[in-house]
């Protein structure tokens, strides 16, 4: 039974780490190069979801308002490296004390998770910018919970 239980850990460290850098990835793209974040139909996620909230022409507003276009793409970039700090801490936590079995690093995992998932998740909901790149947000959290709900610590019998 420990030898299942030791495997089961080891499947779920590594499925968060591998979900969460990822994340820091997609979160350091945002942040550094977001004109080279492509959302669905190929495009740059931040004219995509601009139109499909607005209806209007990105091209548009850049021509109309650059200080206005400055200021989105500044919010998004904040919004990447936000992602992108999350990612590493997550994966800190994945590869030490999750790993160990400490309890605060699940339930941290738990929450984090589904917080920093859910913010791009709702944003790409909202703005109806959902592809194909899109998905991998759902895998990843579909990873990050079933790796949480094979190690879940109030599971856990006594041996």
């Amino acid at each position: 039974m420990v030898e299942i239980r030791t495997r089961w850990r080891t499947f779920a460290w590594i499925a968060i780490v591998v979900s969460d850098a990822g994340f820091l990835l997609w979160g350091a793209m945002a942040a550094l190069l977001p004109q080279y974040l492509l959302g669905p139909g190929g495009r740059p996620i931040l004219p995509a979801g601009y139109e499909g909230f607005t209806h209007g022409s990105w091209t548009e507003l850049v021509a109309w308002s650059p200080p206005t276009a400055a200021f989105m793409t500044m919010l998004f970039r904040l919004f990447g490296t936000l992602c992108a700090v999350f990612g590493f801490l997550a994966v800190l936590i994945a590869a030490k004390p999750f790993r160990r079995g400490e309890r605060w690093a699940w339930w941290a995992l738990l929450v984090g998770n589904t917080l920093a998932y859910g913010a791009p998740m709702t944003y790409d909901r909202l703005v109806h910018a959902i592809g194909p790149f899109e998905m991998t947000e759902y895998l990843g959290i579909a990873l990050v919970y079933l790796a949480l709900a094979v190690t879940a610590p109030f599971l856990r019998r006594a041996d």
